[in-house]
This record gives C-alpha cells, structure tokens and sequence, in this order.
C-alpha cells in the first residue's frame, strides 16, 4: 500500500479552517468602514500564507485557503450566480449540539433571471492560493454543489415566469456549473470539491418530511441531485479531481441532520460521477460502515473519523481500528482519512483553538502515514 499522488489523498481536510483573531477583527473593519478593501485583502493574503504553510508542515499534500476570503461556505458562491438574488427572507436552520439547540439565519434566496455564471467564481482567491502553495502541494478549491442551490429554497424560491419548466432551471445551472469547472481548470485547478448538505440531510426522515411539506419531492430529491452533478462535471477537463463532501450541518459546532447514509447510498455511490467521496463518520450520527458496500471499484472514500466539533484528540489506534471496520466493505486502497467536515464551515469557527485544530490536521497526516505509508 502506498501514499497516493493524486487526489484525494491519503491524509486529506475537507477545507475550512479557523480564521485567526486578526482577520475577524479586520473583517469587523472593513464592515464599519475602517479599513478599505485592499486593506482587508492584505490581511486575507497574509493569514492565507501562514494557513497554507501550516497544512504542508502538519503533513498535507493538498491545500486550501481555509476560506478565508468568505463569510459562509456556500452563500458567499451562490450569490455570485448569475440569476440569482438575496432577498429580505430569512433562511431558517435548526442546530443542535451536545449542549443544547441554536438557529443559524442567512438571507434567502431567489431565482429571478436565468441562471448562467457572469464571471468567475473565487477565481482570483484560488488565482492566489495557487501561487503560494508550495511544489508537491496541491491547491484545492471548495465551491457549493449545484444542489445547494436549490435544497435552499425548493421550487417556491424559482420565479415562474422565469422558469415554467424546471427541467430548464437545472440545464441552465448545470451549464453555468460546467462553465464554472472549465474555467477553474484554466487557473490551474486540478482539485475541486463539491460541498453538499442536502445528499446527507436527505438520510434524514425529518429532513425529508420538512421539504414534503414545502411541496418538494423528498423521496426522489436526491436522484434530481445526482443526475444534475453528473451533468455539471460530465466534460470537466482530463487531469481535474473532483470531490464531494456531504455534510449534516457545521455551525459553530452543531450539526442540523443525523442519519446513516443508506436511503441515499446505493444511487449516490454507484451513480455520481465523482473521483472522491468525503464522508462524517466522526459519531453515531453517522450511522454504520455498511452503505460503502455500494462504492465501485475506483472511486475514494475519505473518511471523515476526526471530529471538528471539539478540540479533544481522537485516539490514533481508534483511528486505526475503525479504518480497519470500513475496509469490511470497501477496499482499504479504496480509503483515506480526513476530518468529518471543516473546522469553520462560516466565520464564526467551531469551539475548538487554533493548536488543537493543527493537532488533528498532524493525528491525519500521522495515521494515514501508518496505515498507507
């Protein structure tokens, strides 16, 4: 068994990381008028260079910038959608931890023109990452899966008159997804992960009886999805990995979701046409190991066994042992190891310090060494 030279790797991260004390506060400066935008940017690019140099040193063959330039995951792309607009609405979320309940709010969204991509998104933020990454490190670029845009708000979030037909809408957003990877590529991008809620949420039968109720089709929502990621990716360039990361909620260390991946999991691992699947696995949340049974030969399972939510270090034997559970139904060439989900999936970061963050990134880098190395 050997380390792999391509994505995604043995030891991996999903991509967000704890933006450091100074960038909130110049974020906070920038908000009040303060500080300019290249100001703002100045501070960006240097936390992003110490970031990127962490990763390598914790032992990492791909990096990210930690979206350090975004507010939320996922939003911060979205909006930039030709199409697309906020609107006055407030999206909703229910959070839970082990310590109680919490709501996220976040602006709606509409369709309100045809969907197509204007310019590129966070082309010059990966322009940049690409630039500082080191030789033998690989720039890695996180953007919302095509799903998201509308797991956001269903059907009732898209104008008819826009779009009588919604079979138009998901061409029309795969065509801009499309668009989207072939410029990436361009930039020199040969990692790109697909994040999604909504295929894990799904797994959920309270998730799914909340988008019944919205008038959606719960049962066969993830099969729309998969079909429209394929035809996102379906031409991406030769040389291009991509990943997706389904994830069950990441705010500020709760979760929103929870479930086992088998209502999804034979269409999802044997129909999207993915290189990678970035899997929470990090507690019983999660559910068992027996949905992988359903991964062909080729594709990655990362396995998501170190949680973000809390700073404590798992053990590396644990770590060791419940590889050893997964590769029951999947290959062990076929695995690598990673954390469930990022470390700051919006601003706000999870409850867990910068030296306990990089302790995990290190557990990885270590374990995966032993197991693969």
């Amino acid at each position: 068994m050997t380390l792999r030279d391509t994505p995604p790797f043995r030891a991996d991260h999903v991509g967000s990381l704890l933006r450091p004390a100074r960038l909130l506060q110049a974020r906070e400066q920038r908000a009040t008028g303060k500080i300019d935008a290249d100001e703002l940017r100045a501070v960006e690019d240097d936390a992003i260079r110490e970031v990127v140099a962490m990763q390598r040193d914790a032992g990492l063959r791909s990096a990210t910038d930690g979206e350090f330039r975004r507010t939320s995951w996922h939003m911060d792309f979205i909006y930039q959608l030709g199409g697309i607009s906020r609107t006055d609405e407030k999206i909703q979320v229910h959070f839970r931890n082990a310590d109680g309940e919490l709501d996220f709010e976040s602006a709606a969204l509409a369709v309100d023109a045809p969907v197509r991509l204007d310019e590129t998104i966070f082309g010059e933020a990966f322009a940049f990452l690409a630039a500082t990454v080191e030789p033998g490190v690989t720039a890695k670029l996180t953007i919302p899966s095509p799903s998201m845009v509308h797991y956001r708000g269903g059907r009732a979030a898209i104008d008819p008159a826009v779009y009588p037909d919604e079979d138009q809408f998901w061409s029309d957003l795969s065509a801009a997804y499309a668009e989207q990877v072939r410029r990436v590529h361009d930039l020199g991008c040969r990692y790109l992960q697909l994040d999604d809620t909504s295929l894990a949420y799904l797994n959920d039968p309270a998730q799914r009886a909340l988008l019944t109720s919205r008038g959606d089709d719960a049962e066969h929502q993830h099969l729309r999805y998969i079909k429209q990621i394929n035809a996102a990716i379906q031409d991406r360039p030769a040389g291009l990995a991509v990943t997706t990361h389904m994830c069950r909620g990441n705010f500020r260390s709760s979760w929103a979701a929870e479930g086992g991946y088998d209502f999804v999991a034979e269409a999802l691992f044997s129909e999207l046409a993915v290189d990678g699947f970035f899997l929470e696995y990090d507690d019983e949340r999660s559910g068992g190991f027996a949905p992988l049974r359903f991964v062909p030969p080729g594709k990655m399972v990362v396995l998501g066994l170190v949680t973000t939510k809390r700073g404590e270090l798992e053990s590396k034997d644990t770590l060791k042992r419940r590889i050893d559970e997964a590769a029951k139904y999947v290959p062990l060439e076929q695995l690598c190891l990673s954390p469930q989900c990022g470390f700051s999936s919006t601003v706000e970061g999870n409850v867990l310090t910068y030296d306990q963050e990089v302790a995990k990134l290190r557990l990885i880098a270590e374990t995966a060494d032993d197991v693969w190395g």
